[in-house]
Formats: structure tokens, sequence, C-alpha cells
């Protein structure tokens, strides 16, 4: 991504906020800073990736091990060869992962430091939101009061 929202600790230094007629306005200034069209459909397909559970065992095994065949991969995954295959086809298609060749076996890895980070990142993130798995809310009609 060539450009990046960067983060306004002072909203009033942002162009045309606090009515100044002569600056751009805020919203064209906060447009022009969002990555191109064609940088967040790759951004959206690498997280459509990541959004499939099957697909984050895969991910996060190769994060722990390195290099892993196939075979390994659906074991650890409780997936299908012809599953992880196919997943790990996607996968590669869009540089999450990548192989390395040994005779009939192909061995796959992650694709690159920034994958690492972005999984590793995700997997800390979701350790602490317990709230996304929590117990029903105080507004969810289905909630059963105590008796």
């Amino acid at each position: 991504m060539s450009r990046r929202l960067q983060s306004v600790t002072d909203p009033d230094s942002l162009p045309g906020h606090r009515d100044n007629d002569r600056a751009p306005s805020r919203v064209e200034f906060l447009r022009g800073a969002l990555p191109s069209g064609e940088d967040v459909e790759r951004v959206a397909a690498v997280f459509r990736l990541m959004g499939d559970p099957g697909r984050v065992r895969i991910l996060a095994t190769l994060l722990e091990a390195g290099e892993v065949c196939v075979h390994d991969l659906a074991s650890v995954a409780g997936l299908s060869e012809s599953s992880v295959s196919q997943a790990l086809r996607l996968m590669r298609a869009h540089r999450v992962v990548e192989t390395r060749r040994a005779g009939r076996v192909v061995f796959y890895r992650l694709g690159d430091n920034h994958v690492r980070m972005l999984l590793d990142l995700a997997i800390t993130h979701a350790g602490h939101s317990p709230a996304v798995t929590a117990a029903p809310s105080l507004t969810d009609p289905t909630r059963q009061e105590p008796t």
C-alpha cells in the first residue's frame, strides 16, 4: 500500500476542520489518504482467506512450525488432504503461502514476515477479545434470566 491513513491525535489539525473555509474539506482529505481501490480489494481478499476456521488452523500451524507438508497440515487441522490442498492453492494465489519442493513432497510456509505478523496479531487480538464469544448480552432477547 503506497498511502496509509495516519492516526490523528489532534482532529483540529486536519484540513477543513473547524470551519476553515480555505482548506479542502475534511472528507476530501480523508478520501485522499485512503489506499487505492485495488489495494483495498487485495486487503479484503486476504482477510476473506483468513475468515475460515480451517484456513486459520492451517496458517497457525505454519506460523508455529515453519514448513509443513499437506499430509501433516491435514492431520493437524483436522481436514482432508483435498481440503487443505484447495485452501493452500487459494492462499498461494494471494501470496499468503509459498512452497518448496523436496522430491515428490511439497512443503508450505507463510509467504513473508507481513503475513506472519498479521496472523500473529490476529491471534493475539482474539485472545484479548473474549466479548466476541462471551455470554449473551443483556439486550439479547433469547437470554434467560436466572431464577
